[in-house]
């Protein structure tokens, strides 16, 4: 089973535009509302796979009640931990080419009596086999924050994935989570310089490993994903027709590499056609079975290290 902790999920509304111009009045060729935040998507894209997976969350007024009812419709079991701030909405607009502009509210403020029901609820959760602690930090909560709930994962026998950014990924290194999924403008972040190649991009994450990560999965866009470990580096590339929205694709990627164990190139793979397959679906629409191409898959330890990272 996989439990996934998001501090500041959200509802996503996608909006399908024709083109995004500045001061225009827009007509909407396509709209979706679903429920949003990194580790919730971690959780519908298990429950798509068929997975068992439980969300813990913090919910609060209406947009918390209706995303409650999205992801029981979808399968998703709900820890809920009720909050007196309302839960956040996202606005995200698709252009025909791909292009994405979000709109991310910060969030409701978390007391420390809410923050520490959250951890709490985390800490008496028996069974996973991952935990996964997805997504920014809402206000209230220090960068800290997900250190601590490493750590109490940890007690709780679980392996820990990590998905987050800047000081909050910092400062959770040290508690040694099994695995961090930056994306590449996270990981040069991380390292604090511009990633210019592959090469560039597995020396960073050596670095992370270095500072506590037992894995680093790395989703580099056009370019791919990269696995590394203290032992080995793997690059693995899937091909994608069209790219309808990115929209939770690395959090499809991560709930592939989970569920095909967390650990080694099949994974890596796993991680890939869930990624690759989630780009070619509306909003944030996670794969079921039926929309992966794994055998499309290519993986190899033989890095391109001098492969251009470029941001198309």
């Amino acid at each position: 089973m996989i439990l996934t902790v998001t501090p500041n999920p959200s509802l996503d509304r996608t909006y399908e535009v024709p083109s995004l111009d500045r001061g225009a009045v827009l007509r909407a060729a396509g709209e979706r509302v679903d429920p949003g935040g990194k580790g919730v998507n971690v959780s519908r894209a298990v429950a798509a796979a068929g997975g068992t997976t439980t969300a813990v969350l913090p919910l609060g007024g209406s947009a918390g009640t209706l995303l409650l009812e999205l992801l029981t419709a979808e399968g998703v079991d709900v820890t809920a931990v009720s909050i007196a701030g309302l839960t956040r909405s996202n606005i995200a607009v698709v252009e025909p080419d791909g292009t994405l502009t979000k709109i991310n509210a910060a969030g409701p403020e978390l007391s420390a009596r809410e923050s520490g029901l959250l951890l709490d609820t985390v800490r008496g959760t028996t069974g996973a086999d991952w935990i996964a602690c997805c997504g920014s930090l809402p206000p209230g909560l220090e960068h800290r924050w997900y250190a601590e709930l490493v750590t109490r994962a940890r007690e709780a026998g679980a392996r820990v994935a990590l998905d987050t950014s800047g000081p909050a990924l910092a400062a959770a290194l040290p508690a040694r989570p099994d695995v961090v999924k930056p994306n590449a403008a996270e990981l040069a972040e991380a390292v604090g310089r511009p990633l210019a190649t592959l090469g560039d991009a597995v020396k960073a994450a050596e670095e992370l490993v270095g500072r506590g990560a037992g894995a680093v999965l790395a989703s580099l866009g056009p370019h791919g994903q990269l696995l590394v470990t203290a032992d080995a580096a793997h690059h693995g590339t899937a091909p994608v027709t069209a790219v309808r929205s990115d929209v939770g694709a690395g959090d499809a990627a991560l709930a592939g590499f989970l569920t095909a164990g967390g650990t080694g190139p099949a994974a890596l793979a796993s991680a890939l056609a869930h990624g690759a397959a989630a780009v070619q679906l509306p909003g944030s629409v996670m794969p079921g079975p039926g929309d992966l191409r794994p055998e499309a898959v290519r993986i190899t330890r033989d890095l391109p290290l001098d492969l251009p990272l470029s941001a198309g």
